[in-house]
């Protein structure tokens, strides 16, 4: 349930900018309410289930190389991707319950008794793993209604820092969608 940010900074990873400063809080990135919608509805599509763990999201499309994933391994990670970063950290400054299921497709190049990562093989374990996806969300959509209020919907009440009266007039318009009830 946590996330190691290793991108690079190449995708836009926050609204915030232009006239107005925020500092949303971050330390759990998921949401714990459709976490466990997830994990239920997971385990109820028959999936193999690990909840909870460490995602390290890389800059794609490069993949780590040994030396790579051999530290992350020492660091404590369990999932090596490309995803996740910057979509959590913009759900969460847009106030979007965010969590993930992440159906793995290698072990990255650090385990010695399987092929290094390749395009080819990850292409075929995707189309594996398609229907286990849309197997999940099935089941999740059924256990929405059950979402408790987990407080993702505020996470915006005290994080706007600028003086609302300094806030340029087309970053409000802009962000006005999601900021707009903080103004």
């Amino acid at each position: 349930d946590q996330f190691f940010d290793r991108t690079q900074g190449k995708r836009a990873s926050t609204f915030f900018g232009n006239g107005i400063v925020g500092h949303v809080q971050f330390a759990d990135p998921v949401c714990p309410a459709l976490g466990g919608i997830l994990h239920q509805a997971a385990c109820k599509a028959g999936a193999t289930v690990h909840k909870g763990g460490t995602y390290l999201c890389i800059e794609g499309p490069n993949f780590s190389t040994r030396a790579e994933s051999n530290i992350y391994r020492s660091w404590g990670v369990d999932v090596i991707g490309m995803t996740n970063i910057p979509e959590a950290r913009l759900a969460r400054e847009a106030e979007i319950c965010y969590a993930t299921v992440a159906l793995a497709t290698d072990y990255d190049c650090w385990h010695d008794s399987h092929d290094d990562v390749s395009v080819e093989a990850i292409l075929e374990i995707i189309r594996n793993n398609v229907a286990m996806a849309r197997s999940i969300i099935s089941e999740a959509v059924g256990l929405l209604g059950s979402v408790a209020d987990c407080g993702c919907a505020e996470t915006l009440k005290y994080a706007i820092m600028t003086d609302r009266s300094m806030i340029p007039e087309q970053t409000r318009k802009d962000l006005e969608p999601i900021i707009g009830r903080y103004l």
